[in-house]
């Protein structure tokens, strides 16, 4: 099991994908209501921006060019990039099938890690991954067979997997030389400027009487101030001692939180096929694990 001086940071990577799995439900119903994916997004980080300029606002920049080039990287890849392709995909496919696809997060963190880091492949790693994109096969051909549901949106979950794997990466390496708040800090920065970049090519339309709404501001501030600022500390916390592989095997949690909570708030069926793909997805996570530890390289 878990060294005792590590079971705090494995306890804290377990409560941040508890609290991440119920944010997939928190940002369709935001939609529902009529907000925007980007908008509720830039709600998102400018809160959690905010929030935590008070407790980490003494240093502004890295010790050099290269490194604060790959906090802009970070603020891509874990910010604008990542939220634009989850949440335009929440709007177009079910909560479920987004939880349950983020889960392939892990396996390309790993993969990437031996590409960038050259941590050894194994074989359990690639057993698992079978096992793990059989599942995901499921849930596709659940949302876009069975159910109707545009196949795109499950395309741009892929692509916000891709984008978090690689912000664990670099997350990885800007952990050695810089504090967790400085590194959260970055992240929402450069995620909110690359934003603005995206709104000059695709002009916001804010909905300012929706933000009255109590169900709209509750949710932006759960997302904002939980979900975005003390989420991303905690997640980064956990990285920083774990590493970026180990971490992120966690995510699989998120779609058993998410399944419960879509289906009592959002009243999303349960079919036999994402039920086979989430045990498959859910699966796959003990046969890396072990893969990763115990079996022979390839």
């Amino acid at each position: 099991m878990f060294k005792s001086k590590d079971l705090l940071y494995h306890s804290i990577a377990i409560l941040t994908v508890i609290i991440w799995g119920t944010t997939f439900v928190s940002t369709k119903i935001l939609i529902n209501t009529g907000l925007s994916p980007v908008e509720i997004l830039l709600y998102r980080f400018v809160l959690a921006y905010f929030c935590i300029l008070t407790i980490a606002h003494r240093r502004l920049w890295a010790n050099c060019v290269k490194d604060e080039f790959l906090l802009f990287l970070s603020g891509l890849c874990g910010g604008s990039l990542y939220f634009i392709a989850e949440n335009t995909a929440l709007g177009i496919t079910l909560a479920s099938n987004v939880s349950l696809l983020i889960c392939t997060a892990p396996i390309i963190t790993t993969v990437l890690s031996h590409l960038f880091y050259k941590e050894s492949l194994r074989k359990g790693l690639l057993y698992g991954s079978l096992v793990a994109l059989f599942g995901v096969g499921l849930v596709v051909f659940n949302g876009s067979v069975l159910l109707k549901v545009n196949p795109l949106g499950d395309f741009l979950t892929l692509v916000a997997a891709t984008m978090w794997a690689f912000y664990c990466l670099i997350l990885k390496r800007l952990s050695r030389s810089y504090p967790t708040l400085f590194i959260t800090r970055k992240v929402f920065f450069y995620g909110i400027l690359s934003l603005f970049a995206y709104f000059a090519i695709f002009p916001l339309n804010i909905k300012p009487e929706l933000l009255k709404l109590p169900v709209v501001y509750l949710n932006i501030l759960f997302l904002g101030v939980i979900a975005s600022m003390l989420c991303y500390i905690m997640w980064n916390t956990a990285v920083r001692a774990l590493g970026a592989s180990k971490t992120a095997n966690y995510i699989y949690i998120i779609p058993l939180i998410t399944l419960i909570t879509s289906a009592i708030f959002l009243s999303e069926t349960i079919t036999i096929a994402s039920g086979i793909g989430a045990l498959a997805i859910i699966r796959a996570h003990p046969i890396i694990i072990g893969g990763m530890h115990k079996s022979s390289p390839v």
